[in-house]
């Protein structure tokens, strides 16, 4: 943090510089939302959008950021012009987005969505920055190498989705060693009572309905099909001292409860609160402190029921396909990550169902089998070796309606 000689919950006596990669998308939009309450609290050094130079320009005059950058460098001119007059550095391009990430802060919030969060990911680890995590690809794509990475150079890393934010409150690292189960909740998605039958012939947008969050389009999608909750499973066995087996799912619809912790004494240590991410982007950016969020409390006594359910990987087989990848390691989890991403673009543009998701990246799990890519990456450059692939494969997939191939499940780590 600002100041490492000051008691840890005392107020930083400076304001904490922050960068947030992903700005404009949702985790980004509610960073801004909540910074902009503290505003003395905090310095913005740069901000990074993919190509909405509308809402980047918005929010870097807002906060008085010093850099505003724009991953698409055909946007480049339409930034200079929104920012013209204001003293704001702006600059575009993927390489700008990386000197972004290692510009000297106390935190950077990696929030680009996509295999595309991986290379700044990364570069602020490398520069043993503070992050706090949102692109949970960079785990699903990479998880062992950041890990490594992170290690060696000292960078500390926070979990800002509301499961593995819940899990870290509750999680005791001295009793790492008596932690029985680590469980994450999902909310099971707008289908979470519909037949096979109906799932499968389910639109995009009833598929974009989700019944308690406001996110991206592709998260959406991936809840709805459970992909999301298999993808947050991957990030947990980076994130948490844990085997595969201690991983676990419960579906609650009224996603209060976000995440909970077994310990070899009997007790399940769970974390509470509204569904905002705001509550969790706070948690990272004032950690090991608290700070005040402008979010709704949860109302137990209004809320009266709590249930839990176990998920139903027949209707929902993306979920089981995730922990195959998981178990088979080597770069599964990259190729899974890649052909979802694919085939939910693909749902999304009509040219394939819902149900034909998870084929897609059933399909490409095997391809990558029986093609032998699959390795562990030891380098960004492998990560995307492996993510090329397995958009490879899924838009092969898509291209013949009714293939399958067995997912794999051999187990290493």
């Amino acid at each position: 943090m600002a100041d490492s000689v000051e008691s840890p919950l005392e107020p930083p006596k400076e304001p904490v510089r922050l960068v947030i990669l992903g700005s404009t998308g949702s985790i980004g939009c509610n960073t801004v939302d909540l910074i902009s309450h503290h505003r003395d609290g905090f310095e913005v050094v740069a901000l990074v959008a993919n190509s909405n130079v509308k809402r980047l320009a918005e929010q870097a005059r807002a906060l008085g950021a010093k850099r505003a950058v724009v991953a698409d460098a055909r946007c480049y001119g339409a930034l200079c012009e929104a920012l013209a007059g204001t003293g704001i550095e702006a600059a575009a391009g993927p390489d700008a987005v990386v000197e972004a990430a290692v510009m000297p802060a106390d935190i950077v919030v990696a929030a680009v969505v996509g295999a595309a969060g991986l290379a700044p990911t990364l570069a602020a680890v490398r520069a043993g920055r503070t992050v706090a995590l949102a692109n949970k690809e960079s785990l699903v794509c990479a998880g062992r190498l950041v890990m490594a990475e992170a290690d060696r150079h000292g960078a500390r890393i926070l979990p800002v989705d509301s499961e593995h934010n819940a899990v870290f409150q509750v999680f005791e690292g001295p009793n790492a060693a008596r932690v029985e189960k680590v469980i994450l909740t999902a909310s099971g998605g707008p289908f979470r009572t519909w037949s096979g039958e109906e799932i499968a012939a389910a639109t995009p947008e009833a598929a974009l309905r989700h019944p308690n969050w406001a996110m991206g389009a592709r998260i959406t999608i991936d809840s709805a099909t459970l992909m999301n909750k298999g993808f947050e499973l991957i990030e947990a066995y980076h994130l948490f001292p844990v085997e595969q087996h201690q991983l676990d799912v419960l579906v609650h619809p009224q996603s209060a409860v976000h995440g909970l912790v077994q310990y070899c004494d009997g007790s399940l240590l769970a974390q509470l609160g509204a569904p905002d991410m705001r509550t969790p982007i706070a948690h990272c950016l004032a950690w090991p402190r608290r700070m005040e969020a402008p979010v709704s409390r949860l109302d137990l006594a209004q809320l009266g029921a709590l249930t839990f359910e176990k998920p139903d990987m027949q209707r929902f087989p993306a979920l089981s396909l995730a922990l195959s990848a998981l178990k088979r390691g080597q770069g599964a989890e990259a190729v899974l990550n890649a052909a979802d991403e694919v085939a939910v673009a693909a749902f999304l543009e009509r040219r394939i169902g819902f149900a034909d998701i998870a084929r897609v990246v059933e399909a490409s799990l095997g391809a990558a089998e029986r093609a032998g890519v699959l390795a562990e990456p030891a380098s960004f450059e492998d990560a995307m070796a492996l993510d090329g692939a397995g958009r490879r494969f899924a838009d092969e997939a898509i291209a013949t309606p009714g293939a399958r191939a067995a997912a794999p499940t051999r187990a290493t780590r």
